[in-house]
């Protein structure tokens, strides 16, 4: 596959907005892109902002592509979080907060995933909460009285 056509990539699927959904979802202006990102999530709103300021990313597509392999025997479907076009290759990240990682379902996927994407000569990344080193021990908010 010629890898600049991975720039002209678009979102392989859009997501909706409900009343009293469980997270956040919106848009993001890239400096990166000069366009719309999506996100679904604080914490992919958090990983996009991140990836738009590192020098060596060059693109972001969101929802990029339609990943399917066949895993044991079983047709496993998957849409990485995002693609990023760096100085080095192709990167694909998976974002997902640290808690579900240790879903049995959610592991197995990022490990074939994983092994797809490396097979490609790709990049691969689960990206979850920064570490509290990052974000300081008082990165909470304190309540202010009223």
């Amino acid at each position: 596959m010629d890898i600049s056509r991975l720039s002209q990539a678009s979102t392989w699927r859009t997501f909706r907005w409900y009343s009293g959904q469980r997270h956040y979802s919106g848009t993001y202006w890239s400096a990166t892109v000069r366009d719309h990102v999506i996100y679904e999530s604080r914490l992919e709103l958090a990983r996009l902002l991140l990836a738009d300021f590192v020098p060596s990313v060059r693109h972001i597509v969101a929802q990029p592509f339609l990943l399917k392999a066949r895993v044991q025997g079983t047709v496993r479907k998957h849409i990485p979080d995002y693609l990023l076009l760096t100085r080095a290759g192709p990167l694909v990240v998976d974002v997902k907060p640290s808690r579900r990682l240790e879903n049995p379902e959610v592991s197995f996927t990022f490990a074939w995933e994983r092994q797809v994407v490396q097979d490609r000569g790709w990049g691969y990344q689960v990206l979850s909460e920064p570490e509290s080193a990052f974000v300081g021990e008082r990165a909470v908010p304190r309540r202010i009285p009223p």
